[in-house]
């Protein structure tokens, strides 16, 4: 790991780093606050995975989170939200695909297959890379994150509660496969065959089985993709059908910005403190 930048915030670290990741064929940065509780022993770690069009730096420079995991002593690993550079296969003239739009998933179509490995990146890789040089603690981890981030997240601790105690997202994609914004994506790096999206999509897992504890989820009523893209009344009744504890809070006048992410992350940050230091 090459550390590219470290600046001192309420007690601890914030830092970014850059390595070569074989899951993605390309450098890849990301984003880690350490704690100051992390100079004593191994932390709690809560992944927080971003929306299209961003970058690890987003959640950085406008998530507000520093203050909330230094106070529950967790860190919080920012990772990229696709592979980049110039070898990478891109439509750069498309917000929805490419760079900036991983679906946390793994592709399986040419030219996409190489690099868009998202989801070992995010389940394998890097937590593999982060805990022989961090000190964190790995029996511990959490995730959330923001609309595609969100969709990622929901997907990833379905398929894999045992890695993840905890799991909320800030206005998910909760049908990626019938939105109108994520199908053409899912296509492209998926095939034409709907059968091998289900993996990704948060309904279409409860629908097959896979269960969590219990889900966090804000969404916010003036959120410009409200009706189209996020619809979350979709994730509320396949919760319910599947008997899984959802708290699904629609906040009046909230937009999909990260003024409406930053003005409950404390509180997700909280929900997440609490169940990952529960014994």
């Amino acid at each position: 790991m090459e550390l590219l930048s470290s600046s001192k915030a309420f007690g601890g670290q914030q830092r970014v780093y850059r390595h070569d990741s074989s899951a993605c064929a390309c450098p890849m940065n990301f984003a880690v606050y350490l704690p100051h509780q992390s100079e004593d022993g191994p932390v709690p770690v809560l992944w927080y995975l971003s929306g299209l069009t961003c970058t690890h730096q987003n959640a950085v420079d406008k998530g507000e989170y520093r203050a909330a995991a230094a106070a529950n002593g967790i860190a919080i690993i920012c990772p990229d939200t696709s592979p980049r550079g110039e070898a990478v296969p891109d439509e750069p003239e498309n917000w929805q695909f490419g760079s900036g739009a991983g679906f946390y998933l793994d592709a399986t179509q040419q030219p996409y297959a190489k690099n868009y490995r998202m989801e070992s990146y995010v389940l394998h890789e890097l937590p593999e890379l982060v805990a022989k040089e961090l000190p964190l603690d790995m029996s511990r981890q959490g995730i959330f994150g923001h609309s595609m981030g969100g969709h990622g997240a929901i997907t990833l601790a379905l398929k894999h509660p045992e890695r993840y105690r905890s799991v909320s997202a800030f206005a998910p994609i909760a049908q990626p496969s019938t939105a109108g914004w994520s199908r053409p994506a899912f296509e492209k790096y998926l095939g034409p065959d709907e059968a091998s999206w289900r993996p990704y999509d948060s309904t279409a897992l409860i629908a097959d089985g896979h269960r969590v504890k219990e889900l966090l989820v804000d969404q916010g009523t003036a959120d410009g993709f409200l009706q189209e893209g996020l619809r979350p009344w979709l994730l509320e009744v396949a919760c319910v059908s599947a008997g899984i504890p959802l708290e699904l809070t629609m906040r009046e006048g909230y937009d999909h910005s990260y003024n409406f992410v930053s003005t409950f992350m404390a509180q997700h940050i909280a929900w997440h403190a609490e169940r990952l230091k529960a014994a």
